[in-house]
């Protein structure tokens, strides 16, 4: 299955910008739930925020968008 372009540059652009800070947050996440600051937040809200910035990421990369291939149109 070959993913068709759906997003422009700008459309990229967000997409990564939302997957670094998705990341970044992740981390942050885990280093207040390591160290026993934030025990409440658990790991599953750990590995969904780096498992979905990752995915956004990839998204940006690829020029493709999920949302958008589902035929939700999307401001960008």
């Amino acid at each position: 299955m070959a993913l068709e372009c759906n997003i422009d540059a700008e459309g990229k652009a967000a997409r990564l910008r939302v997957g670094i800070l998705a990341v970044a947050g992740g981390i942050g996440m885990a280093v207040l739930v390591g160290t026993g600051l934030a025990p409440s937040i658990g790991w599953w809200a750990v590995a969904g925020s780096i498992v979905g910035g990752s995915f956004a990421m990839w998204e940006a990369r690829a020029g493709w968008c999920v949302v958008r291939a589902l035929g939700i149109k999307t401001p960008m």
